[in-house]
């Protein structure tokens, strides 16, 4: 098998690995065109998967996407269902919809997200937006969907999609609203929820190891073609020239210089990897970027803290997640 590098592309993974994505079925959100969900999509219909559910709020932005998919493969099923993942009532109903068409499900790609959202907003339930859409949606999406993912068994794996910006910060569990918006900063609560984003593949990783059940967090790098990076994409140039870089309410260096954009066809590939392949599979919990599984700061290590968070996500989506 050949080693997938930074260079590597998402199609020559799904390529070298397509028996294991043949006859599969595939969740992903966020696949709205123009964004790493649709193109990770795109991707996987390079080989054979059963049934690919897409996800996005509104399915004019993922027709187009199903019409590559099925020029690329009439014979795969695609589906698309509608969520808005700031709103857990919206995501029940997408779970469960998901829920009575399917018998298994393989691979989650909990894809989608906001950055950096430059005024402090919350969802209905009054939490922080980017907590609330990038972490606790995609927390109680997992919890209803597991007993799908159980019944794939072992080799299924669910995919959280992170980003450098974890580096930002940790998740601040005693004030995770920013004090209602009076310390809110929009990188701080970016970096708060893609951290949580890793320490979720780490609880995970800590309740279905037994089951042979993998998970993972995924940077899948500066991508600066994406509806993303759409409202940052000014600000993120003139950081990038910067480096370190010292940002607000956080004692870490931000090293964006060190990650330079990649094409979005590259920025899939992690993501892909992170589902696929079988030599990561004793490295479930970790952080990766670049197809590695990477170190990264403690505090996004720490089975502590994913049990916290754990804990916290169970009190603010109002139900138990057990497995």
């Amino acid at each position: 098998m050949k080693d997938f590098t930074r260079e590597t592309t998402g199609v020559e993974v799904v390529q070298e690995l397509r028996d294991r994505v043949d006859g599969k079925t595939i969740v992903i959100t966020g696949a709205s065109e123009r964004g790493l969900g649709a193109e990770t999509a795109i991707a996987f219909a390079h080989a054979s998967p059963a049934h690919l559910i897409l996800l996005a709020r509104s399915q004019t932005r993922v027709d187009s996407v199903i019409a590559r998919i099925k020029e690329l493969n009439p014979a795969i099923k695609v589906t698309f269902v509608p969520v808005s993942l700031d709103d857990f009532d919206s995501v029940r109903v997408a779970a469960a919809t998901i829920n009575s068409s399917i018998d298994k499900l393989d691979y989650l790609i909990n894809n989608a997200g906001v950055m950096a959202l430059n005024e402090y907003q919350t969802n209905k339930d009054g939490i922080e937006m980017q907590f609330a859409t990038n972490h606790l949606g995609h927390f109680l999406f997992t919890k209803l969907l597991l007993p799908k993912i159980l019944a794939a068994g072992p080799g299924s794996r669910i995919v959280n999609l992170t980003s450098l910006g974890h580096k930002i910060g940790p998740v601040r569990f005693d004030d995770y609203n920013f004090s209602n918006g009076k310390a809110y900063d929009p990188w701080s609560a970016y970096g708060q929820a893609k951290t949580a984003n890793v320490l979720f593949s780490l609880g995970l990783t800590q309740r279905l190891k037994s089951r042979g059940i993998q998970s993972y967090g995924v940077h899948p790098g500066g991508i600066m073609t994406t509806n993303l990076a759409n409202h940052i994409s000014d600000v993120m140039a003139a950081l990038a020239q910067i480096d370190p870089i010292a940002l607000k309410n956080t004692g870490k260096p931000f090293p964006l210089a060190q990650d330079p954009p990649k094409p979005v066809e590259q920025g899939i590939t992690t993501t892909i990897v992170a589902a696929l392949d079988p030599r990561i599979e004793s490295q479930s919990g970790m952080y990766m970027a670049d197809s590695k599984c990477q170190p990264t700061y403690e505090y996004a290590e720490s089975v502590e803290n994913a049990e916290k968070l754990w804990k916290l996500s169970e009190e603010l989506v109002g139900e138990k997640f057990e497995i």
